[in-house]
């Protein structure tokens, strides 16, 4: 299937595309402070840690990442689907992006922290999201 947009268009659609403060980035920052956590999000550690943890709990010694699905290569997410134009390029892309996150988390733990990385599609459904709120609180006192 042709992309619907103009190379130009299709240009803009992407330039507006946010890497901070997303959707599901702040819908995890809501959770965790009504559960009572708090948390760093721009503060030194979030900066000198490898990958720029989305969100750094001192007290835990906890990271969370916020992955989109499509951007990190959720396997099996019906979110996920591999575009059907560029794929090669596409394919090199995600392949790049998931290469690095597990670099980056392998990285932080060796440093001595612990690493829970939540998914977009966790935040799909009320009972996904009850699941994460449950998880996200056995992971961080773990």
């Amino acid at each position: 299937m042709a992309d619907v947009f103009t190379p130009e268009k299709r240009s803009q659609v992407m330039s507006r595309i946010r890497g901070r403060d997303t959707k599901p980035e702040l819908a995890v920052r809501s959770m965790l402070h009504r559960m009572g956590y708090r948390f760093t999000v721009n503060g030194p550690k979030n900066k000198s840690l490898p990958g720029r943890p989305d969100i750094v709990l001192p007290k835990y010694k906890t990271v969370i990442f916020v992955h989109g699905c499509f951007w990190h290569g959720h396997k099996g997410c019906k979110y996920f689907r591999m575009p059907s134009t560029r794929t090669e390029w596409w394919t090199e892309k995600i392949n790049g992006n998931i290469a690095r996150d597990l670099r980056n988390e392998d990285d932080v733990r060796n440093q001595g922290w612990k690493v829970i990385m939540v998914w977009e599609c966790e935040f799909k459904s009320r009972a996904t999201r009850d699941d994460l709120k449950i998880r996200l609180s056995h992971l961080i006192h773990e």
